[in-house]
């Protein structure tokens, strides 16, 4: 069945947007696994290319705020730069993928860190440096929160179609691993180059990274990849154990 006859039986009957007649079976996997109540995690997955759509609108618009942070990076930093962008990137293509029948592993391990780790970090430095977030107008500062809070829920999706490979594992933890260090730890080019908090200042063009702000940082940061890669290789062994990979 084609996508459009699908799009038409969907809209003829809005229930089924929340079913799974369309949509590959669900694993018997525990709840701290797969938390997202089922008819919401169908809903997601039927509506894939909406989701992608909004996503990559969402990667434009991510790339457009690291504007500020662009304009003051060496230019060889510069991939590791725009996190929550390029983790909607990899989802928006995860998803398409997936709904062409050419579902890359690699890239769907990539998305779920991405989306996990940037969609919790943010509104974890958000609530952390709230007083140092006051310049922001409640209308963006609540959409940065609830939009980031959004992707762990995109993350939760893939999940479904995913198999969390452990070589596709191994590559999601060098680059997030990677870009931890880059961010906090061994800059290479320059200062640390993790994502711009308010908390600190800009001198000169140079980003003074004082503790304890970038120390809180750092952590929340390192504690979402291990999460990450406990959560993937969690549902790989659960995919195994119950068949289904």
């Amino acid at each position: 069945m084609d996508e459009v006859t699908r799009l038409r039986r969907m809209l003829d009957d809005p229930r089924r947007l929340f079913g799974d007649e369309w949509l590959p079976p669900a694993a018997d996997l525990p709840r701290w696994l797969a938390p997202l109540p089922k008819g919401l995690e169908n809903f997601g997955l039927n509506i894939a290319w909406l989701v992608v759509i909004i996503n990559l609108v969402g990667t434009a618009f991510g790339f457009w705020y690291y504007g500020l942070q662009f304009s003051i990076e060496p230019v060889v930093m510069w991939p590791f730069v725009p996190d929550s962008p390029v983790a909607t990137f990899f989802i928006a293509l995860s998803l398409a993928l997936w709904k062409v029948g050419r579902s890359n592993e690699y890239l769907n391990a990539l998305a779920f860190f991405g989306c996990l780790k940037l969609g919790l970090w943010t509104p974890y430095v958000l609530l952390v440096f709230k007083s140092d977030f006051s310049y922001l107008h409640w209308a963006m500062y609540n959409f940065l929160f609830w939009s980031h809070l959004a992707m762990v829920v995109e993350a939760f999706l893939i999940q479904r179609y995913a198999r969390f490979p452990a070589g596709a594992v191994a590559l999601a933890v060098g680059w997030y691993g990677f870009n931890d260090l880059v961010d906090y730890f061994v800059p290479i080019v320059g200062t640390p180059h993790h994502t711009l908090i308010p908390a600190e200042p800009i001198v000169s063009g140079v980003v003074q990274h004082v503790s304890p702000a970038h120390d809180l940082a750092a952590a929340g940061a390192v504690v979402l990849t291990v999460t990450a890669t406990g959560l993937a290789l969690a549902t790989r062994a659960a995919k195994v154990e119950h068949g289904a990979v």
